[in-house]
């Protein structure tokens, strides 16, 4: 199973302001300091800056520049990862699994994170049957809400 193939995550699980929220945070820190809107603008990962920083939903967002926290503070919501910044291959499976954060694709204005280690790389065996796992990936996440 694939949570058997995750083992050791150290991802951490933390309930937010409001308590269905769910999110793969390490020391309240979003995508692990990557820039949120940089996904989105430049197709990129970009690691952001400790000193150019926003709170939201209980989470610590770093941003490469001021216009990209500026771009954030507008509408926060729009740039939150899909499944709480959880490896959206692993939610169709149900499972929490930490990410990579340079391995992630934009869709329909939504920013999937992936798990790629080694031989995983987790969003080669997504585009292989996205419609499918986004489907499945919904339907758990939903699930994994309405538990809390």
């Amino acid at each position: 199973m694939l949570a058997a193939a995750f083992m050791g995550v150290h991802s951490q699980l933390i309930a937010q302001n409001n308590p269905t929220k769910i999110q793969n945070l390490k020391e309240g820190l979003a995508i692990q300091g990557y820039d949120p809107v940089a996904y989105f603008t430049q197709n990129k990962a970009i690691e952001g800056k400790k000193t150019i920083s926003q709170q939201y939903n209980g989470a610590t967002y770093y941003f490469s520049s001021e216009a990209n926290k500026t771009t954030f503070t507008k509408d926060p919501a729009k740039y939150e990862p899909a499944y709480g910044g959880y490896c959206a291959y692993a939610m169709a499976f149900g499972d929490k699994v930490k990410i990579d954060p340079e391995t992630f694709k934009v869709k329909e204005g939504r920013l999937f994170l992936f798990y790629n280690f080694r031989f995983n790389n987790t969003l080669t065996d997504w585009n292989k049957d996205e419609a499918n796992l986004y489907k499945k990936a919904e339907e758990e996440w939903k699930k994994l809400n309405s538990k809390n």
